[in-house]
């Protein structure tokens, strides 16, 4: 079949709606690049240790950290403007933002590595901090060119950058084991990277005149225009993210580096689905909602959106509940099975930020970023009380409990604030929750007859893979539908 059928072939499997048709594009290179991780990762977990990962989550977390603040976050103000010029103006505004940034990273690292380290509790890390400005610097031009693919609707040239970033990642973290902890971070910085070339020629190619116009006074009175972005979102990103990457480097500092490892192998399996599906979903719900709030039906499509969310998301989730500890172990080795536990308490916590994250760009189609950054701070602060806790105890399950339990009840909190915002009823969770949990225990039964009635690996397989099927079964329904 030549290349141009195969194309053809393909448009048709893909859903009329318009909505739904860029989420699938989306959410399929997405799919690719996460297929290509799962297939690594038990290579990965055999050939590092958990203290090799607990390197890497401490680096990851730093970058993640400061990443949020690259550009200030005006980088999340390129969809909305209505001229393509203005637009210009804010892109060129968050790229001069972000090499800013860069340049005090180098000066932060180059005075500071070691005590911070040191406080991390993890030494040798110092080593490899002079490459945190790096990393900054690529994934904040990547961010910048992301959104104004997004503000175009250029989703299949961002879907086929996720492939391209797993690709990447995963080539240097297998090719380059024998470095040890640097290979796993220079991979997470060249899957980061990845893309940015392709994205910021399609920005040229595509709006080369509205680049070529660009000046200065454009620069600051996009810079003015949009100064809640800094103001407001800036803080809210940098509590959301304090709130997921402060973990690694809690679990590092109060107990060891191989805690914070096995804590990263759970979190970055339960927040797969996040990565596959939310992201796309929100990259698309953003200019959707926006468009939406103008012709005045944002209600119905955020109560949609919800629904299929919920749909997608609780299968997975009641089966790790289930069968945690015993299929992190037989997918990666005998030394993550506490990973397996770890994920048992955290499903709550990921199941409410999967349904809920997407709509979380309400804040800003709203322009309510001062909500934003006040729910993202009580998030901050409930996470780092909890994990507090656990360090005085000295128990570490504990402390991931008490995160997990206090996470998941502040993003109840928020899906009930944006349900409001959008004069939703709480009907319409109500229905969402019963209607999947319904469908969800129905798919999980084998699991559940498992561990009734029978004992021994082949039967969890078994019964594993008759739940996988009914998750496929039930997941083409939903395509159907949709």
């Amino acid at each position: 079949m030549r290349g141009a059928d195969l194309k053809e072939q393909i448009k048709k499997l893909l859903p009329k709606n318009r909505f739904a048709r860029s989420v699938s594009i989306l959410a399929g290179g997405t799919a690719a690049g996460q297929a290509v991780v799962v297939l690594a990762s038990p290579l990965l977990t055999r050939l590092y240790s958990p203290e090799d990962f607990g390197v890497l989550a401490v680096y990851a977390s730093l970058l993640a950290i400061i990443g949020v603040i690259a550009s200030l976050r005006y980088q999340l103000a390129i969809p909305l403007p209505e001229k393509d010029e203005e637009a210009a103006h804010v892109t060129v505004l968050s790229l001069l933002v972000v090499l800013g940034m860069t340049l005090l990273t180098i000066l932060v690292v180059a005075f500071f590595r070691e005590p911070i380290a040191q406080a991390v509790n993890v030494p040798v890390l110092a080593s490899y901090l002079w490459l945190l400005p790096l990393g900054l610097l690529l994934a904040g031009i990547y961010d910048v060119f992301n959104h104004w693919a997004i503000r175009i609707k250029a989703f299949p040239a961002i879907a086929r950058t996720k492939l391209t970033q797993s690709l990447s990642m995963v080539g240097v973290q297998l090719g380059g084991f024998m470095l040890g902890p640097l290979a796993l971070i220079l991979g997470h910085i060249s899957g980061q990277a990845a893309g940015n070339t392709s994205l910021g020629m399609l920005a040229i190619k595509t709006k080369w005149d509205n680049f070529r116009s660009v000046k200065t006074t454009g620069v600051i009175q996009a810079a003015t225009r949009y100064i809640r972005f800094p103001i407001f979102s800036t803080w809210g990103g940098a509590f959301n993210t304090a709130g997921t990457q402060l973990p690694p480097l809690l679990f590092a500092a109060f107990f060891s580096a191989s805690a914070a490892g096995i804590y990263l192998l759970a979190q970055r399996v339960l927040a797969m689905p996040m990565h596959l599906i939310g992201k796309a979903i929100a990259d698309v719900f953003f200019p959707s909602a926006a468009d939406a709030r103008r012709k005045g039906v944002l209600s119905q499509l955020v109560a949609n959106v919800h629904e299929k969310l919920a749909q997608i998301a609780m299968p997975p989730a009641l089966v790790l509940v289930l069968a945690g500890p015993d299929l992190f172990e037989m997918v990666f080795g005998p030394d993550w099975r506490q990973a397996g536990h770890f994920a048992q308490w955290m499903v709550p916590w990921i199941y409410l930020q999967f349904v809920t994250s997407p709509l979380s760009n309400l804040f800003s189609v709203l322009e309510k970023q001062f909500q934003g950054m006040v729910f993202q701070g009580a998030l901050l602060g409930s996470r780092v009380f909890s994990l507090f806790i656990g360090a005085y105890y000295q128990d570490i399950m504990l402390a991931v409990a008490l995160f997990s339990v206090s996470s998941a009840a502040c993003y109840l909190v928020l899906l009930f604030l944006l349900l409001y915002y959008t004069e939703n009823t709480l009907l319409v969770l109500w229905n969402s929750i019963t209607s999947s949990l319904g469908w969800s225990l129905f798919i999980v039964l084998p699991l559940i007859l498992y561990y009734s009635l029978s004992d021994g690996i082949l039967y969890l397989i078994v019964a594993f893979s008759l739940s996988l099927l009914l998750i496929l079964i039930r997941y083409s329904l939903i395509w159907k539908r949709v």
